[in-house]
């Protein structure tokens, strides 16, 4: 029996979570507590001085058991804050996990963030061997695929151009060009393949299929494009909160992750917070019918419904909303409630509706922060809600999640706001 090139047993990460709530200390308590205890003075009450802490254990992994085989395709998909990115990093061997063990068998190439190990003042030729070192190529081994490379990269205009000029596409193109032409025996591939335009996507997922058919390597790869995944991976892991929720058919697990798992996000409440003056309380996102619906079809429009609770009189504050794909690329940004204006809030129970029409987006995953604020505020809010995600389906087939998206429209005045006191 084949033995695995990846083994993980009863993997976790923990990190240590510091938060503090700044207070105000009189100077002459301070004094008196350092006459009357010195030496535990100096190791607690500069604390005090700074601020009230506490320290919060939080597990960005838990428990995680696999295995994979030589010349499989390994896709991991969850939410933004799953344990995706931290996986990876582990698996790569820049951070080590606080429990468990993990084997690996060979060569490990990995392409996790725009530019890694990249140096902005060389050349794109020099970062080329530069990089190629990094990930484990002799010279002789990056001369012999040099010209694969640049071929691939498709920069070879700009091969003598230092990269601190590059665009994020360009640095995303030499990265991948380097790790895939480098021969590892697992490949290990983040989301940052998105940053590239759709023809260059597709030709790395032929890339990537070449070197698992024809060279039998290994490769796990992350990404919020269910399409890609189910094209490239033979099975996939689905994670949410750091532990691995299900393991297995490509096509099982992304029903599931698109047809049980995230239809959870549709309504989601949040516990009362009494040291804001407001709070965002509820975010339900609706279809057509104004059923809790967390996949919309492309030619449909839906509603984001927000509840609020205000305690405290507030004014020239509004409901701002922005759209992200796959947790990163801003595509819609609201800078108005349809009228332009900002509201005076008496406390109360308010619900604000907002109506998003038909083929606003394009197919894929979006992701959606709201803030309660003032323009001017910057990132200063009465409060913040970051974790609610969402799909645009394909209307024939569902799970069918096209590379790219993007928007249509007038910014200022694309969203129908309306809002409504309750009590």
């Amino acid at each position: 029996m084949e033995k695995p090139i990846i083994t993980i047993k009863g993997i976790g990460k923990k990190y240590n979570i510091t938060h503090q709530r700044g207070s105000y200390v009189a100077l002459r308590d301070v004094l008196m507590n350092a006459i009357k205890s010195p030496f535990s003075f100096l190791k607690t009450k500069v604390k005090q001085v700074a601020g009230l802490e506490t320290r919060e254990d939080f597990w960005a992994l838990k428990d995680i058991d696999f295995e994979v085989k030589k010349g499989e395709i390994i896709g991991i998909i969850g939410g933004n804050g799953a344990g995706k990115s931290t996986l990876l990093k582990i698996l790569s061997q820049i951070t080590p996990p606080t429990t468990g063990e993990i084997k690996i068998m060979g060569r490990v190439g990995s392409l996790l963030e725009v530019g890694t190990g990249f140096h902005p003042e060389l050349t794109g030729r020099e970062n080329i061997f530069l990089n190629g070192a990094i990930l484990g190529m002799t010279q002789k081994e990056i001369a012999k695929k040099f010209d694969q490379i640049v071929k691939f990269a498709e920069i070879d205009k700009f091969l003598d151009t230092p990269v601190k000029y590059y665009s994020s596409g360009m640095y995303v193109r030499l990265a991948f060009s380097v790790a895939a032409h480098m021969e590892p025996d697992i490949l290990i591939i983040d989301e940052v393949l998105a940053v590239g335009d759709v023809e260059f996507q597709k030709k790395c997922l032929g890339k990537m299929e070449d070197i698992t058919r024809k060279e039998g390597r290994t490769i796990i790869f992350v990404s919020h494009n269910m399409d890609a995944v189910e094209r490239l991976c033979t099975k996939t892991i689905l994670l949410k909160k750091g532990e691995i929720v299900k393991f297995g058919e490509t096509s099982e697990v992304i029903n599931y992750y698109l047809n049980v798992d995230r239809t959870l996000n549709a309504v989601t409440e949040y516990p009362i917070k009494n040291e804001l003056d407001g709070q965002i309380t509820k975010v339900s996102i609706l279809n057509q019918e104004n059923a809790p619906k967390a996949q919309i079809p492309v030619g449909e429009k839906f509603f984001i419904e927000i509840e609020l609770d205000i305690r405290k009189y507030i004014e020239n504050k509004m409901i701002f909303l922005y759209f992200y794909y796959q947790g990163e690329f801003i595509l819609l940004s609201t800078e108005g409630d349809g009228t332009g204006t900002y509201r005076n809030y008496e406390p109360g129970k308010y619900k604000v509706r907002v109506e998003v029409p038909a083929f606003l987006f394009q197919i894929g995953m979006i992701s959606i922060t709201i803030w309660l604020k003032h323009l001017s505020d910057g990132k200063k809010s009465i409060d913040t809600i970051n974790d609610i995600s969402m799909v645009i389906t394909n209307e024939k087939n569902p799970r069918e999640l096209l590379f790219g998206s993007s928007f249509w429209g007038k910014i200022s005045t694309i969203l129908d706001y309306k809002t409504e006191k309750l009590q």
